[in-house]
């Protein structure tokens, strides 16, 4: 028997995509991490990428956690390797808190953490806050309006660029305005890894890197990528999620 701990060991992956994304966002990782004996499962969040058609102001944070909730119980998964990006770092906290005993290790990559009561709108930059407000009026106050790939540290001329552009949709601005209710610490005592995506840094989520960081006993990763890591560097990600795992 192969040890638990070893790369090599086949496991579960949950990979959870960030505002504006979907689960195609992951077509690489996934398909590198089921070439080497992996589960996986990328999900989209609702109203997001093909699901897009259920668009909706009602669309809360909580409407994420219990996507993934809902995938889990579906698929019967156990012993899970759940991984958020971006956004959906907030989403696997929610997950974790209430379905702990069916994950093996949360992995955060370039990710928001919120603590108990926190909105994503809450701990942003003020002024990055501003901007996507002002944008959600060109939407009647539905969704933030996708911006440039650019922003996600993807070259404007690389070869992935116009795949990921034509695929993001406007992301359902009450996700960013809801709370995240939390009623253990982030991570609920799971193993944590958060994965820092450094070249160039995606700014808005500092006090995350800061907080996470800090934390005793997760550990801290870097990868030499922009924010998008899961499309820029799959194969550095990939290693990366199997040492977490």
């Amino acid at each position: 028997m192969p040890d638990a701990a070893d790369p090599l060991t086949p496991k579960t992956y949950v990979l959870v995509h960030g505002a504006w994304h979907g689960g195609w966002c992951w077509r690489d990782v996934a398909a590198l991490l089921r070439a080497r004996g992996h589960r996986v499962f990328a999900p989209t969040l609702t109203g997001l990428g093909e699901r897009r058609h259920h668009l909706s102001r009602d669309i809360s944070l909580s409407t994420f956690v219990a996507d993934m909730m809902g995938v889990m119980e579906a698929e019967e998964l156990e012993d899970i390797v759940l991984v958020g990006h971006s956004h959906g770092g907030a989403v696997i906290s929610g997950v974790a808190d209430l379905m702990p005993e069916r994950i093996r290790a949360l992995v955060y990559l370039d990710a928001t953490i919120l603590q108990n009561g926190e909105s994503a709108f809450g701990v942003l930059p003020a002024q990055v806050v501003e901007e996507r407000r002002h944008k959600v009026a060109e939407t009647g106050g539905l969704a933030m309006p996708v911006p440039d790939v650019t922003a996600f540290g993807i070259p404007a001329d690389h070869p992935r660029a116009g795949w990921v552009r034509r695929r993001l949709t406007p992301h359902p601005v009450g996700s960013y305005e809801s709370p995240l209710a939390l009623a253990h610490p982030v991570g609920n005592g799971r193993a944590c890894t958060y994965i820092s995506c450094t070249d160039p840094l995606y700014l808005p989520l500092q006090p995350a890197r800061d907080w996470a960081r800090a934390q005793p006993g997760w550990s801290w990763r870097e990868i030499a990528t922009g924010h998008d890591a899961m499309v820029l560097a799959p194969e550095a990600l990939v290693g990366l999620l199997e040492e977490a795992g």
